[in-house]
């Protein structure tokens, strides 16, 4: 079973970094990859035009299930908002602007995967 986490690390990061290049190509300016803290981690942290974007970047092998954006359920969506929190805490400069929530969703292979990126995928306020 040890020799199944690299591989997994290796896919998580193969996908995220596929999902970066597809954000930079629209116009997105990353701030932050995999900002961590002891709430949880943020995948990517992006500027949208002046709007940080957290993005969550979900993997599934297939999108018969309802893809990786089906797994982003409340509380995950609760701790990414409480990790947006903190690090947003962190850095005053970028508090006071407006912020969203992206999932990008990914399948297939995980070294050319098809991205299906979901703006504004949840609120929090909500």
């Amino acid at each position: 079973m040890a020799a199944t986490v690299p591989d997994r690390r290796a896919r998580g990061a193969a996908v995220e970094s596929a999902a970066l290049a597809h954000l930079r190509a629209a116009g997105l300016r990353p701030l932050a990859r995999n900002a961590g803290s002891k709430v949880g981690e943020i995948d990517l942290v992006m500027d949208d035009a002046g709007t940080v974007v957290f993005v969550e970047v979900r993997y599934r092998r297939s999108a018969a299930f309802g893809g990786g954006a089906a797994s982003v359920d409340w509380r995950k969506q609760a701790k990414l908002v409480r990790a947006a929190q903190v690090y947003l805490l962190r850095r005053p400069a970028l508090s006071a602007r407006p912020c969203r929530f992206d999932v990008v969703q990914a399948s297939g292979d995980p070294d050319a995967p098809v991205l299906d990126w979901i703006r504004d995928a949840f609120r929090a306020d909500g």
